[in-house]
C-alpha cells in the first residue's frame, strides 16, 4: 500500500539527515496517515487519509 492520502494525494517527502559532522544520509518523511471509514458518493469505505484532511473537515466520517 502506497503512503498517499486518498483525499489530497499527499505523499512522502524526501531529503537528507545531516549529522553534526555534516554527513548526509537519504531519508523520507511519511505523511501522518490514519485509516478511517469515510462516506464518499453515498457509500461507506475505508481509506488512508492524512491528519490535515481529517482536521480540516475535508471528509465526512462514517458512523
Amino acid at each position: 500500500m502506497a503512503s498517499k492520502c486518498a483525499v489530497c494525494g499527499k505523499g512522502p517527502g524526501y531529503g537528507n539527515t545531516v549529522s553534526h559532522a555534516h554527513n548526509k544520509n537519504r531519508r523520507r518523511w511519511n505523511p501522518n496517515l490514519q485509516a478511517v471509514r469515510i462516506v464518499q458518493n453515498g457509500k461507506t469505505l475505508k481509506a488512508s487519509v492524512c491528519a490535515r484532511c481529517i482536521r480540516s473537515g475535508s471528509i465526512t466520517k462514517a458512523a
